[in-house]
């Protein structure tokens, strides 16, 4: 049965791929981008099956007001997929007030204005599922990405504790945690904060660690999200790539030994 699908940022990378597969199997797509030229291809190629709409998801009333469009267009929001956001290189010393605020307020407080415009339509319809695009660094850190770290945990949180409120009413919730993947995320889509000389150890620290082979092909998630739609019983967290688990794992390993090694100070600290 289609479906209709709402995405955010679909402009380019994941969001555009992402659209693509859907339409191309007859789902029905509201695609949101802060400059639609950039689906008129989609527009052409699938006709009345995509609904493009501007969007900056840093404004809550606009995200309200493209929400309550597609209702009116589609009838129905089955899925929504938060995917608008982009990547913030910098150290915490490095960033400035404006970088880490507009870094919060697209990846972190986009992600819930649309969350809580669509919340209403999918209590009412007795179905939704939310689809927040998260990161392997929502779970796991990177130096020199810090405030995109902080902000994916912060969608992290959220995400988890929506899951837990809004069950009762048919809506299920997936955060998506890719590893990194050969998008220009890290490219023009990417904010990069005024170096200090200080720490150029540590950022070529980190530049010999992005290797051709940590970075998974973007139109090889497709397929993923297209069963994750589909799947009647969908997981909170789903991770993408071959780099995300096994790293994952071995960063959850290290804080449990950390944790077991303290234990006995955490639980003095109980008083009673």
């Amino acid at each position: 049965m289609a479906r209709v699908i709402f995405i955010t940022g679909a402009s380019r990378g994941f969001g555009k791929l992402w659209a693509e597969a859907f339409l191309k199997r007859g789902d029905k797509v509201v695609a949101t981008a802060r400059n639609l030229s950039t689906l008129d291809d989609l527009v052409k190629t699938y006709g009345n099956l995509i609904l493009p709409l501007q969007l900056d998801v840093n404004d809550r009333a606009a995200a309200f007001e493209v929400v309550s469009k597609a209702k009116q267009h589609f009838g129905v929001i089955d899925v929504l997929i938060n995917n608008a956001g982009y990547g913030l290189f910098g150290t915490v010393e490095e960033t400035t007030e404006k970088e880490a605020r507009d870094q919060m307020e697209t990846n972190f407080f986009g992600l819930l204005w649309m969350t809580q415009a669509v919340l209403p339509i999918m209590r009412k319809q007795g179905h939704g599922h939310i689809i927040q695009l998260s990161s392997v660094l929502g779970v796991a850190t990177l130096p020199i990405l810090s405030i995109y770290n902080a902000s994916k945990f912060a969608v992290e949180g959220l995400s988890e504790t929506l899951a837990t409120e809004v069950k009762g009413f048919g809506i299920n919730v997936t955060l998506i945690e890719p590893n990194g993947f050969a998008t220009d995320w890290a490219g023009a889509s990417a904010v990069n904060s005024e170096p200090m000389d200080i720490y150029n150890p540590v950022r070529a620290a980190f530049q010999a660690g992005l290797t051709d082979e940590a970075f998974g092909n973007p139109e090889g998630t497709s397929v993923a999200i297209l069963k994750l739609v589909d799947s009647e019983n969908p997981p909170l967290r789903l991770m993408l790539g071959k780099v995300a688990l096994p790293w994952t794992k071995q960063v959850y390993a290290g804080r449990l030994a950390e944790w077991e090694k303290w234990a006995d100070v955490a639980t003095a600290a109980h008083g009673k």
